[in-house]
């Protein structure tokens, strides 16, 4: 079992840090403007719902990356998520692959890149990605992943496809 990193890129720190500030400064800020707020229930509401945004994405956060016999392990905080090598078609760094993606649902920069997103170049693909610049494109049959290990072209090569 070889294990790598999942290093965060500038476009991950910029958009994680962004995030959190807005959430705490939402959560800070929004006791002082409930009194514009009404009804008072959805004043509650707004006064927890960034920080909680922020609490919500945190378990989402990929913590690296694992190749084992039959699978490719994402390790997140409280779970992993396997992802089958069987009808693993081909494996390629592909720097660039995530230019003008447009996301069809899932996160887009609070502590990862992942859900779906869909590409010119590429379709429909599944993202779970923490550095924009060290993409690795796993091509199956009927579904495209994207993955960004710390070190992209040995991580090619340990798949050895």
């Amino acid at each position: 079992m070889k294990t790598y990193s999942a290093p965060w890129g500038k476009a991950l720190i910029t958009g994680s840090v962004l995030f959190v500030a807005i959430g705490f400064a939402g959560g800070i800020g929004m006791p002082y403007l409930m009194k514009f707020v009404t009804p008072r229930a959805l004043a509650v509401f707004t006064t927890w719902l960034l920080p909680a945004m922020v609490i919500g994405a945190v378990p989402f956060v990929i913590r690296g990356y694992q190749i084992t016999e039959d699978a490719i392990l994402i390790r997140r905080l409280f779970w992993t998520t396997r992802l089958s090598r069987i009808g693993l078609k081909s494996a390629e760094v592909m720097p660039g692959a995530l230019k003008g993606s447009l996301r069809l649902f899932g996160n887009g920069g609070a502590f990862s890149f992942t859900g779906w997103y869909w590409n010119k170049t590429l379709g429909n693909y599944r993202a779970f990605v923490t550095d924009q610049e060290r993409p690795v494109v796993l091509r199956y049959s009927l579904k495209t992943i994207i993955l960004s290990p710390g070190e992209p072209e040995e991580f090619v090569k340990n798949l050895s496809i």
